[in-house]
């Protein structure tokens, strides 16, 4: 088992333990070292076992687990590209947010959603469960062709709305209300999630790795690929739902309220109430679900649990 997937075993059994950990791995200063840094915290990882069987106390080996959990791949072994490890994920995601929550026209809602779902699409495949597979090359196609179409699907729903409403010329402020202030949450959660379970559907089709407790692999599990992958879809759609919902009601209680004197000021209040929302709903979104998720012997395939007599196991749920 990898010092990453052994880390959140040992210190992430609870929701707040997870975030904890997810509020320091999330630190967007972690992008700023360098690949001959992380390899060093990875060996300083591997040279102190011990650390795992009780907590964390030396400052140097908290960072270097900081560093590892936020660069490194825990079933490859690889190095994640700067731009789709986990701290990146906010200061990427931020103004694609912000573009499509204010985007009132159907081409440039199409294509800000578009872009929106092409990162979360390739952040999702490269920190995915990396389980080997047969066939790796028509596995990485199917990917990336399911990948594509689900982009291209999630941004024309988004987008559907305002073009129906357009084409038509519905401009009742009922329906100014359903388009513009009530769907967008509800359709980026569900886009969301529909891209997560599409890039991941080989998990579905050839399984994933669990492990016992002491981390040797005992078989490939298509019940667990599944767990992990409606996990992942899960926790993204209530990132990204939350994240378009509550900015709305809470401006619209601003401007009830009249908080804000001048109209030109609701903008920049709006795109800071996003960001603070979406700042503290991903660490609330990764940690809903353990990151060394566990299934229990009763779920698992009768094949392999012929080879052993555990009750417990465990997986790389990916993120």
């Amino acid at each position: 088992m990898d010092a990453n997937l052994r880390l959140w075993r040992a210190e992430g059994q609870s929701f707040f333990q997870r975030f904890l950990l997810w509020m320091d791995a999330l630190d967007p200063l972690l992008l700023l070292k360098s690949s001959d840094e992380i390899k060093r915290s990875r060996l300083l990882i591997q040279a102190d076992e011990k650390t795992l069987n009780e907590p964390i106390q030396n400052n140097q080996t908290k960072q270097a687990f900081l560093l590892s959990l936020s660069s490194v791949h825990p079933d490859t072994d690889k190095i994640i590209p700067v731009l789709l490890r986990p701290p990146a994920f906010m200061p990427i995601t931020l103004p694609l947010v912000m573009v499509s929550s204010v985007q009132h026209q159907a081409g440039r809602a199409f294509f800000s959603q578009f872009v929106f779902h092409a990162y979360t699409t390739a952040f999702t495949l490269v920190n995915g469960n990396g389980t080997p597979k047969a066939e790796e090359y028509s596995v990485q196609q199917k990917q990336m062709l399911f990948g594509l179409g689900a982009i291209s699907y999630a941004a024309c729903i988004g987008a559907f709305p305002l073009t129906f409403m357009n084409r038509y010329a519905l401009k009742s402020s009922l329906m100014q209300l359903v388009v513009k202030k009530l769907l967008p949450a509800p359709l980026f959660g569900l886009t969301s999630a529909f891209t997560v379970a599409m890039v991941r559907s080989p998990e579905f089709d050839n399984g994933i790795e669990v492990m016992d407790r002491n981390g040797n692999v005992i078989g490939v599990s298509k019940k667990a690929g599944e767990k992990a992958v409606t996990e992942t879809a899960l926790s993204r759609a209530v990132l990204f739902g939350t994240t378009f919902f509550l900015p709305e009601v809470l401006m619209h209680n601003v401007q009830r309220a009249r908080w804000v004197k001048n109209p030109r000021a609701l903008g920049p209040v709006k795109m800071s109430v996003i960001m603070s929302v979406l700042a503290g709903m991903l660490p609330v979104s990764f940690s809903m679900f353990p990151q060394c998720g566990e299934i229990k012997r009763a779920d698992l395939e009768p094949e392999i649990l012929s080879s052993t007599e555990e009750t417990e196991f465990f997986y790389n749920r990916g993120i």
